[in-house]
């Protein structure tokens, strides 16, 4: 990591469920705990391009009392690989599609969220094709990764 702010991007399929729920989380416990840190969110597919999030995933972080930013959903770029630290995927296929697309110097930057927590087990589920108890669900694997993801960042600025 490089010894100014950390700066993290998180990557799911469309952009509008997964990581900007990370994007929202990230950024609410860091400023509780009074830790800099710039965070940002993006797909790997272009598909949901210029949408905001999901509107279950919105509801789920409000009903936990967290705002999410104001977002619209955007793809990959590659100065996305210059401009942060960690590129963190919601999947393994989501890491795969990410290191391929990486510069042969920056595929050590992406990471699965489950590395910073054993209790995700994996790979995060896509809600978008569950119901409410689906994002209750990711929502609460995301903050599990986004806990030790945040104790990591503090540790190595220590």
């Amino acid at each position: 990591m490089k010894p100014s702010t950390p700066a993290i991007l998180f990557v799911c399929t469309g952009n509008i469920c997964r990581s900007p729920t990370a994007h929202a989380l990230l950024l609410h416990k860091a400023q509780r705990a009074g830790f800099a840190v710039e965070v940002d969110s993006a797909a790997i597919s272009d598909e949901e391009r210029g949408n905001p999030p999901d509107p279950r995933s919105v509801a789920e972080a409000l009903r936990r009392g967290i705002a999410m930013p104001a977002h619209r959903a955007r793809q990959v770029h590659a100065a996305d690989f210059e401009r942060f630290d960690w590129l963190i995927g919601m999947t393994q296929q989501h890491c795969a599609a990410l290191r391929r697309r990486a510069p042969a110097d920056a595929a050590s930057k992406v990471r699965l969220l489950s590395e910073f927590a054993d209790a995700i087990g994996g790979d995060v589920p896509d809600p978008w094709y569950g119901g409410h108890q689906a994002f209750i669900e990711a929502f609460d694997l995301i903050d599990l990764g986004v806990e030790g993801l945040l104790a990591q960042l503090r540790r190595e600025a220590a």
